[in-house]
Formats: C-alpha cells, sequence, structure tokens
C-alpha cells in the first residue's frame, strides 16, 4: 500500500511537470499497479532497474526536488552533534575557591599564587597556600611581599573546588564537573567515548538498513539522537553525561549515512552526484557553521543541548514523503571480503577513509588556536568547508574519481608538512596552511561518500559505506588524543599535523 501511495504521488508530481507526458505518466502508473506481482518482487525489480523505472520523471523533477531538500534537512542536525563537544567540553579560565574564611584583603588577593606560561604571568589553576597557614598570618597582621615571602610558603590542592570566569561561558560541562587539574584526563577521554559510539553506529547501522531498509533506520537514528541530546540536559554527573553521549553517538553518523545511501538511491545521474558529494555535506556544514550562532547566544551548556536537541522534531513528517523500495535480501559485512577483487577495494578504501576522517576530525577540533574568540574559531573552520564542497562536487562532474581523490590527498599532506617548517613567531602563515590542508581534507571527504556509495552494489551498499565509515571513525577516536598531543607537547615532540599528513600520504 505504501508503495502504491508514493508511485501516485509520483504521478501527481510529474503530471505537473511541462516536459512529462500526461498520457505517458498515466500510462506508466497503470503498468507499475497492473503487474499483479507480490510486494517482494516489486521491491526486487525495483532495485535492479530502479534507475529505468523512475527515468519518466526526469532527473530533476518536483519529486526529486523535495526529496533532495528534505534528505538534506534531515543532515543538518549532524553538524550540531558532531562539534557541540567544541563548546561543551572548552575548559574556561578558573582558580582555587576560597571558603568563607576572614582574610585581609592583601591575603585574599595573593592566596593563589602566580605562574609564568609562556611568558605571562597568570595565576595558578590547580593549587593556592595552604589555607590554615594563610589564616594563622593574616591573623598576625602581617603583610604578602613585605614581611612574607611567598615563595617559602607551601601550597595545597584546590580542596574546596573551583572558581571559574563567566567571561565567555555561563557554564560547561567542565565547570559543572569539575573536569580540570586531576580530572582533566576526562575532557579526551569524553571526546573519544563520543566517537567509539559513533563507530559502533556506523558499523551496525549499516547492515541493519540492510537488512530493515533504509528509511527505518534513518528516522530510528534521528529518533535517538533527538531524544539522548535533550536528555544529557538531565545529567547529574560525568559518568552519567559519558554514556548518554555514547548512546548519541550511536545515532549521530548513522543518520548521515542512511540519509546519504537513501538520496543515491532514490535520485539518479548528475543529480545523485550532486547529492551525494555538495548537498548532503553542504547540510552537514550548514549545521556546523549554525553551531557557534546557537552557543554565543545560549552559553549554558544545558540550554545549547536543548536547543539542538529541539529541530530534530521538525523532520518527523518526512516518513509521509521519502519512500524507497528497499529489498528483503540479507547480507553482512562478510560479502564486502568473500572476492578477492571486492576485498581489495574494500580494504583500500577503508584505509583512505580512516586517513581522511583522522585529518578532518583532527583539524577541526583544532580550531582555538585560529581566533582569540571560541565563537569565531568555530565558525571560521566550518566556512572553509563551503568552498571546499562545491570544488569537490566540480571535480566529480568534469575528473576522474581516485585521481582526483590522490591529488587531493598529496594537496593535504604538503600543507601539513608545510607547518613544521614554519617558526614559531610566524603563526599567521601556520593557520593559514592549516586550513589549507582543511580546505584539502574536506575535498577529499566529500569525494569519498560519493565513491563509496558509486562502486559498491545498491544490495551492498548501506552495508559498504557502514563498514568503511566504521573504519574511518577509528580515526576520530584517535583525534582528540592528536590535538591533547598539540597543545601539551608543542616544543618537544613533533606537531600532530605531521602524523596525519604520514597517514595521509601512506593512503
Amino acid at each position: 500500500m505504501q508503495l502504491y501511495v508514493i508511485r501516485c504521488l509520483q504521478v501527481w508530481v510529474c503530471s505537473r511537470e511541462p516536459h512529462v507526458n500526461a498520457i505517458d505518466v498515466r500510462a506508466t502508473c497503470a503498468g507499475r499497479l497492473r503487474t499483479g506481482r507480490t510486494p517482494e518482487e516489486t521491491r526486487a525489480l525495483a532495485m535492479r532497474d530502479y534507475a529505468e523505472s523512475v527515468a519518466f520523471l526526469g532527473q530533476w523533477g518536483r519529486f526529486q526536488q523535495v526529496v533532495f531538500f528534505l534528505l538534506c534537512a534531515t543532515i543538518v542536525p549532524n553538524g550540531f552533534g558532531a562539534f557541540n563537544l567544541v563548546f561543551l567540553t572548552d575548559v574556561p579560565r578558573h582558580h582555587c575557591a576560597l571558603p568563607d574564611v576572614n582574610l585581609t584583603e592583601d591575603w585574599r588577593d595573593s592566596i593563589i599564587p602566580v605562574q609564568v606560561v609562556d611568558g605571562n604571568q597568570q595565576l595558578s589553576r590547580c593549587s593556592r597556600f595552604r589555607l590554615d597557614v594563610v589564616r594563622n598570618l593574616s591573623a598576625q597582621g602581617l603583610v604578602p611581599g613585605r614581611d612574607v615571602n611567598l615563595t617559602d610558603l607551601e601550597q595545597e590542592g584546590c580542596v574546596d573546588g573551583w572558581s571559574y570566569s563567566r567571561d565567555v561561558y555561563q557554564s560547561t560541562i567542565v565547570s559543572e564537573f569539575d573536569l580540570v587539574c586531576s580530572e582533566q584526563w576526562k575532557l579526551t577521554f569524553t571526546s573519544t567515548v563520543f566517537f567509539v559510539g559513533v563507530l559502533l553506529g556506523s558499523f551496525f547501522s549499516g547492515q541493519l538498513s540492510d537488512r530493515f531498509g533504509r528509511k527505518p533506520v534513518l528516522f530510528a537514528t534521528m529518533a535517538v539522537q533527538m531524544f539522548f541530546t535533550f536528555i544529557q540536559v538531565f545529567s547529574t554527573s560525568w559518568v552519567m553525561f559519558t554514556v548518554l553521549l555514547f548512546i548519541n553517538g550511536l545515532g549521530q553518523i548513522s543518520n548521515f549515512v542512511a540519509a546519504l545511501v537513501l538520496g543515491t538511491e532514490i535520485l539518479t545521474g548528475h543529480v545523485r552526484v550532486l547529492y551525494s558529494s555538495m548537498g548532503s555535506c553542504l547540510s552537514f556544514t550548514l549545521g556546523y557553521m549554525m553551531l557557534p550562532i546557537f552557543a554565543y547566544f545560549l552559553r549554558d551548556w544545558t540550554s545549547l543541548l536543548l536547543a539542538l536537541s529541539l529541530p530534530c522534531l521538525a523532520f518527523l513528517p518526512l516518513w509521509w514523503w521519502v519512500d524507497k523500495p528497499d529489498s528483503k535480501e540479507t547480507h553482512s559485512a562478510f560479502d564486502l571480503v568473500r572476492t578477492r577483487s571486492i576485498r581489495i577495494t574494500t580494504l583500500l578504501l577503508c584505509l583512505v577513509t580512516f586517513s581522511s576522517c583522522t585529518g578532518y576530525y583532527g583539524l577541526s577540533f583544532n580550531t582555538s588556536q585560529l581566533h582569540a574568540d571560541p565563537y569565531m574559531s568555530c565558525f571560521i573552520s566550518a566556512a572553509v568547508e563551503v568552498p571546499a564542497y562545491i570544488s569537490g562536487w566540480l571535480v566529480l562532474r568534469y575528473f576522474p574519481r581516485r585521481l582526483s581523490i590522490c591529488c587531493s590527498f598529496l594537496l593535504e599532506a604538503v600543507s601539513l608538512f608545510l607547518i613544521q617548517l614554519v617558526p614559531q613567531t610566524l603563526t599567521n602563515l601556520s593557520l593559514t596552511l592549516e586550513m589549507l590542508a582543511k580546505y584539502f581534507i574536506t575535498v577529499t571527504f566529500s569525494m569519498m561518500f560519493a565513491y563509496i556509495a558509486e562502486i559498491y552494489p545498491t544490495l551492498l551498499r548501506n552495508t559498504a559505506v557502514g563498514i568503511c565509515s566504521t573504519v574511518g571513525r577509528l580515526g576520530n577516536c584517535i583525534a582528540p588524543f592528536l590535538d591533547e598531543v598539540s597543545m601539551r607537547h608543542w616544543k618537544t615532540n613533533p606537531n600532530p599535523c605531521s602524523t596525519a599528513g604520514q597517514s595521509t600520504v601512506m593512503s
């Protein structure tokens, strides 16, 4: 019945298209409805010759336009979810909190030690002078720096918690759960847990889509993404937040993969290339660019998560607009390695996807260096992707696939290696090269999704995209650690950009 309704909808849409003959439309529809085939036979036939069966609709009719833009709309929230940790886990300025004790103004201003970091003086983030000693000195009327040499005083940790600056954020999960000093390792771990969820979601969603259909999995993963983003608002501990974030990750990229494959199977010809390389990716970037705008006006982490969960409600009506006949024949990941040819293709594509994901997310999460304002930094990093995705679409239209991917990979590697030769004083040049590398890796990223979706047959397409995406998410998992190395060991250890460049050349 559902197939009948969608065919009638197609007929109604096409009858309004000036280039389609109404008699041909009715005849085509009648032929579809009078065959007497079972639903399973109809679905199987539709998968074998779907492009031919919808050729009378044209490549860019009203039906295709509706499907194109609605599927693109479902991808926009993925741009929110993939990078909201940039703001949720950002560390505001902080120092040890002081309890309400009787101290002179001089001692209250001096109880936090002053440290020199990168040539600048700043208050210590993780220690203070022992409170009992300072209270005794204050009670005796001694003046710090005149009567007492502060360097001789014993220090202690922040036993009374921390005081956080609200200049940039009202609150983040860092200030909510005190993820600083000895607990700061939890920030990198939080990002990794999220990407492990993304990894597992990519693996299972592909097989579930091939078994149960693209459309049910698309809407199920959208529901997971919306519901668990909303539930995170009520987290009472870091453990609870991280567990919910992991489940959220299961639906994050799974939604993107399901929408990508569904669009490549409904759309045909140049429109399919346009959707898979630029339409879906630009929709992701639109969400990415909207994220800093939301974060700028909603500087409390709970308000931000609440606002990012609500837009998914608008996509529920799409269930009645988007449809695609699916095969009930089941396939697994083992089908991707059964023959020598497809095995080699799968392994190579997995390696290339791993390298591109490592570089893309490593550079995307390393946006704090772009600008003193984190909101502007995030927006710049997202805006770079717009010309990149347009370039990727043009390249796919007019140049060979494999040659284009190899060239963009090499150009990214050259940009990353050149960063190693730039003196530390020329920060603007380093940032320019980093954004150039981000541009080329984004071009590669967009072409990879289109290439993988095209190279595999329909019955294996979602499984193949899911498996390649799963291997790529391993790169996502190590990207936060590369950024951590970048911040902590810049002077003594190799820049993580060089690691990404090496993996790119190997691919």
